[in-house]
Order: structure tokens, then C-alpha cells, then sequence
């Protein structure tokens, strides 16, 4: 009876902390998710447009719960506000390829090779952020060597869009080098998403020491 009480009062006074990488891990796989329908998307897949909706909408709610659990948690693996700010970054890589393939449909421009081979680097990117997390508290150096990794995604991202980008220069019609060069554009700005997440990783990671 009183060892039950004593566990009482321990219960009491230190709260079992919240899973909350884990929870950024849960967001980072439907992410990936997410990010290969982008891929198939771009590959000539129509229907996965609604797939990548379904999937923001779906790491939306993963996020809110990451975050409901940070206001809970006594004791984090990683800072809280860089496990809050690895969330939000995140979520902007999901929302950043939705807006692409809404913009796509709302200009009726099919995606062509160029935003093909960005839709998979920017999916290796994001499965390279997805592996360090869990790596972020028990081996530093693996953490940063995967968001290492993402970057030189985000770096094959940019050589893509300046080839593609170039390339709109001999086109005679006005209409398709507006509607592409905006598509490119969105296409670079997942890529900065993507390095953005992976900073933050390192930040977090030195913090730790």
C-alpha cells in the first residue's frame, strides 16, 4: 500500500515525458509518403496529385499532435524548440509540393522532365531528414552525415532548375515559359525547405554536443 503511494507521488511530481521525437519521426514518414506520390506525380501520374493532399493534410495532423505533446513533455531528447522548429520546417516541404501540384492543375501544365528529376532528389532529400532525426540524440555524427546528404539533394535540385531554367529561353511561346518557370520556381523553393530542415538538424545537433 505504501510502496503504491510512494509510486503515486512519484507519478506526481515527474510526469512521463511525451514521445515527441518519435512523434517527429511519425510526421517525417508521412512526409516521405507524401513526397513519393509528389515523385509519381511528376512522373507522369495524375492521380497522385490527391495523394499528396491527402498526405499534407495527414502530417498536418501529425504536427499538431508533436506539438500538443512538446506543451506536455518534462524531458525532451532534443530542445524542444528545435524539435518544434524541425516540425514547422518540415511541414513547409510537404505544403511547398501540395502548392506545386495545385498550381500545376490550376495553369493545366502537365509536369515535364526537369520537374520529374527535382520531385526525386527533393524525395531522396526528404528520406535522408526523415533517418537523421532519430540519430539526433544517440549518434551525432550520423544525424549530420544524413542531413549532409539531404543537402547535396537540395544541391542537385538547383543544378536542375538552372539547366531548366535556361532552357525556357528559346521557347517562342509565352504563355508555356511563364506557367514552366513558375512551376521550376516552387520546385527550387522545396529544395530550400529541405536545406532549411536539415540546418536545423545540425543546430540541433551541436547543441547537444
Amino acid at each position: 500500500m505504501r510502496s503504491g503511494g510512494r509510486r503515486g507521488v512519484r507519478s506526481w511530481f515527474l510526469p512521463s515525458a511525451p514521445r515527441v521525437l518519435e512523434l517527429l519521426v511519425d510526421q517525417g514518414e508521412r512526409t516521405v509518403a507524401g513526397m513519393e506520390a509528389f515523385e509519381r506525380w511528376a512522373a507522369g501520374e495524375p492521380a497522385a496529385g490527391a495523394e499528396v493532399r491527402a498526405a499534407e493534410h495527414a502530417a498536418d495532423d501529425l504536427r499538431r499532435a508533436a506539438t500538443a505533446a512538446l506543451r506536455r513533455a518534462f524531458v525532451t531528447p532534443v530542445e524542444p524548440e528545435d524539435l518544434f522548429s524541425l516540425s514547422e520546417r518540415l511541414d513547409r516541404v510537404m505544403n511547398q509540393a501540395k502548392d506545386l501540384v495545385r498550381e500545376a492543375e490550376v495553369l493545366d501544365m502537365a509536369p515535364d522532365e526537369p520537374i520529374a528529376q527535382m520531385a526525386k532528389c527533393a524525395l531522396n532529400g526528404v528520406r535522408c531528414l526523415v533517418r537523421s532525426f532519430p540519430l539526433m540524440e544517440r549518434d551525432a555524427e550520423g544525424a549530420t552525415a544524413a542531413a549532409d546528404e539531404a543537402i547535396r539533394n537540395q544541391r542537385a535540385i538547383e543544378h536542375v532548375y538552372r539547366d531548366a531554367m535556361a532552357g525556357l529561353v528559346v521557347s517562342s511561346d509565352p504563355g508555356l515559359v511563364a506557367g514552366k518557370r513558375e512551376l521550376y520556381r516552387r520546385c527550387a523553393r522545396i529544395g530550400d525547405a529541405i536545406e532549411h530542415v536539415a540546418d536545423r538538424v545540425w543546430y540541433a545537433v551541436v547543441k547537444l554536443g
